[in-house]
């Protein structure tokens, strides 16, 4: 007996693949880089925590959309401009989410330009001692 589904799926394939670019064809998609953000941009502190709760729970990446967030929800508010820019040079510098997760809950080690106060807030923050339940905070 003849099958069409394997027919179709393949079929399916090559039309997709015919309409993607020539550079989308040879780009090897396993390792994708966030896009850099300047965080050395000028930014009054209120707009920039504001831009950080933003980008802590829409991160692309669940288990830092819920670390961060809130992270961010629980302590952002009351950082001083140091420690914000610290808190933006670390979720907006590495090029890899996974690292920047690894660096949290302890499984790599953390680069020492990101070693400071606030990622070890940011690893008590993830042990979770208290036990409590983590949902995202809503977006205001």
């Amino acid at each position: 007996m003849f099958r069409f589904r394997p027919v179709v799926n393949a079929v399916k394939k090559m039309q997709s693949i015919a309409l993607m670019s020539d550079t989308a064809k040879t780009m090897d998609t396993t390792y994708m880089e966030i896009p850099v953000y300047n965080v050395d941009k000028p930014q009054p502190l209120e707009q920039r925590k504001a831009r950080l709760h933003y980008q802590s729970r829409k991160r692309g990446m669940l288990e830092n959309d819920l670390l961060l967030s809130t992270f961010a929800k629980k302590y952002l508010d009351g950082f001083t401009e140091q420690q914000t820019m610290m808190y933006d040079r670390l979720i907006n510098s590495p090029s890899n989410d996974w690292d920047i997760f690894y660096w949290i809950v302890e499984k790599k080690p953390t680069p020492e330009e990101f070693d400071n106060e606030i990622m070890q807030m940011l690893k008590k923050h993830a042990k979770n001692e208290e036990r409590v339940t983590l949902s995202q905070p809503d977006l205001y």
